[in-house]
């Protein structure tokens, strides 16, 4: 972790976005020193887990602790889906599984599903800080918001800023957790990655305040953003009506 661009984006984002709740990072790690591994807790989401680390707590999951199994997926430690997935995500069996109806057809989900790329994990563990809670030893390999829309304004803005592209933030289909590791960590292997806004997923919703989405930023492209935020609209009258909100 560059120590210079931590206290860099940290004066900014202060002065820039004052109040805003601090980012979260994660990185994949088989040995994570000093931070505490969480433990089981059923079937909770992995978005109510990570309540405590965005209060500054960090924790570091292996697949034992991830209790959802589409958690365990999109985290990258194990390929299977669960039996009747695609019922699972549709319609539902009656008499055996209710669906949650978030796609029409079990057909339309079994494509959905054959068209995401495979993604393996590339540790044992996932570790998630704070960012105050980072140190010289982390290498994040992507920094996630938890934000309201007046934030995600600005770092929607900012994501564009030096892009050609106007798809510079995308909203995949997919599980809060996708939206936070799955997606913006494929993104990394892209020469131009792209943000990812997220948590529209319905049943991680309770898991976060009503006016809170996220915003996930895969961390080449974070380094360009802090990087461009004192010359960008940032420092104009715009934002800062929008600044005196967010105060």
């Amino acid at each position: 972790m560059d120590m210079q661009l931590k206290q860099q984006f940290t004066e900014r984002w202060s002065s820039y976005f004052p109040g805003a709740e601090l980012p979260v990072v994660f990185y994949y790690t088989d040995e994570p020193e000093k931070v505490e591994r969480a433990v089981p807790r059923g079937r909770q989401c992995l978005i109510c887990d990570l309540a405590q680390v965005r209060c500054g707590a960090s924790r570091a999951f292996d697949v034992d602790a991830v209790g959802c199994a589409g958690g365990k997926r999109y985290l990258g430690f194990v390929q299977e889906l669960r039996p009747g997935f695609n019922y699972f995500l549709s319609c539902g069996i009656p008499g055996e599984m209710e669906g949650e109806r978030y796609k029409k057809t079990p057909a339309l989900v079994e494509e959905i599903m054959n068209r995401m790329p495979a993604f393996q994990a590339p540790g044992r563990y996932i570790v998630f800080k704070r960012w105050d809670a980072m140190d010289e030893t982390d290498e994040p390999a992507a920094v996630v918001f938890f934000s309201p829309p007046d934030v995600l304004s600005g770092l929607f803005t900012l994501a564009g800023y030096d892009e050609l592209d106007a798809q510079a933030v995308i909203a995949p289909f997919g599980s809060g957790c996708a939206s936070i590791v799955y997606h913006p960590h494929l993104e990394l292997a892209s020469p131009q990655p792209r943000a990812v806004l997220g948590m529209f997923d319905v049943s991680a919703r309770p898991c976060v305040p009503a006016n809170v989405l996220t915003f996930a930023v895969p961390w080449p492209k974070f380094a360009r953003m802090v990087e461009n935020m004192d010359e960008s609209f940032l420092i104009t009258g715009s934002w800062a009506a929008v600044r005196r909100r967010i105060m």
